[in-house]
């Protein structure tokens, strides 16, 4: 009995210093992109996600101390109550079309900044927004920087389809050599239903693509509406590593 109290003990603190370590990593990436790329004037973009909750604090003390002027576009309803949380000047992109920097975080990068984005199914607002913008830079913890697309993300590519199509969609995904599975709630019953009122399919894969290629057909797929993968939106990305350190990677020369 008291072996396996110490052995729970011991569990526990490593998860607690596995989850501490993590979020640091998260706060230093997303301390450093902003630092790096807001400034007085900016147009941004403000991303989804657990990353983005520290860019958008970091941000509002920088407009604090430094008295900025800066116009935030949400790509989520979570963006968007971050944004109003701190202060930060809200708007949108019938006001504010094009942006000058838009931060994002990812749930996996490779070195030549491909993206999968939607794990918490806001793909589409976020495509959008991306493309709206100059330069989008990408912020994320050192578990989501990966050689291949696929190492580190298991989940598979989110994509985001019209509920009437999700079945022949599904179909066609299989014939693509893709694994769909769609993306059921874990609160109700039932599947997940996007801020679009679209359900999530994740496609899985087992082996890498052209993920250029493999964006296009699923695009041109009747009933999808967007994709998590991002193949040449970013132009540089921050991952806050175990020792407390930020690593970055800008977009390779074409």
């Amino acid at each position: 009995m008291i072996l396996r109290r110490t052995l729970m003990h011991t569990s526990t603190l490593f998860h607690k210093t596995m989850t501490s370590q993590v979020e640091q990593a998260k706060d230093a990436a997303a301390l450093r992109a902003v630092r790096e790329h807001v400034y007085d004037g900016c147009r941004l973009g403000v991303g989804s996600g657990s990353t983005v909750v520290y860019a958008v604090k970091h941000l509002a003390e920088l407009v604090t101390t430094a008295g900025l002027n800066v116009t935030c576009v949400p790509t989520s309803f979570q963006a968007r109550q971050l944004i109003i949380e701190h202060g930060l000047h809200l708007s949108d992109l019938s006001q504010t079309p094009e942006l000058d920097v838009v931060i994002d975080g990812a749930d996996e990068c490779d070195p030549q900044l491909n993206l999968i984005k939607g794990g918490g199914g806001c793909q589409l607002q976020e495509k959008i927004v991306a493309a709206c913008g100059k330069k989008m830079v990408v912020i994320a913890d050192y578990r989501k920087k990966s050689q291949e697309l696929g190492e580190q993300w298991k989940k598979g590519i989110p994509i985001e389809v019209v509920p009437m199509a999700y079945v022949p969609v599904m179909n066609k995904l299989r014939s693509y050599g893709l694994e769909p599975v769609l993306r059921m709630a874990q609160s109700k019953a039932g599947p997940v239903v996007t801020d679009n009122s679209n359900f999530v399919v994740d496609a899985k894969f087992t082996a890498p693509h052209n993920w250029e290629l493999l964006e296009t057909k699923l695009c041109r797929t009747p009933g999808v509406v967007e994709t998590g993968l991002f193949v040449g939106f970013a132009s540089v990305a921050y991952f806050g590593m175990k020792d407390g350190s930020v690593s970055v990677l800008h977009k390779p020369p074409v």
